[in-house]
């Protein structure tokens, strides 16, 4: 196969020349900037979905079964209640749960 010869200026031997090396320049800086800048995104968009979910896990806590009713004495029952109360001030139980499971602490 015969290769073309190229047209250069004389006394030149087929390297690029100030402009041909600038063009290849902005060529490979442009790439990477596009390449930069995409990758960049989507890492945010990885860390807005990520702190999307940590904040509906927050907001949505875990489902918890109501606390079996155990015989308790007088002393226990309060501090069964207490530890209800306890649980619903932390958002594991809703007002419906607490109650429910408060009146089978209470025996009602």
């Amino acid at each position: 196969m015969r290769r073309r010869p190229m047209m250069v200026a004389p006394g030149r031997m087929g390297r690029p020349g100030l402009i041909g090396t600038m063009a290849r320049t902005a060529v490979v800086a442009g790439t990477a900037t596009a390449v930069s800048g995409s990758v960049s995104r989507r890492a945010d968009r990885r860390a807005e979905e990520q702190a999307q979910q940590a904040q509906q896990a927050q907001y949505q806590p875990a489902q918890q079964q109501p606390v079996p009713p155990q015989p308790a004495t007088p002393g226990d029952t309060m501090s069964q209640i207490r530890e209800l109360a306890d649980m619903r001030s932390q958002g594991l139980l809703t007002d419906e749960e607490f109650a429910a499971a408060k009146a089978q602490v209470l025996g009602t």
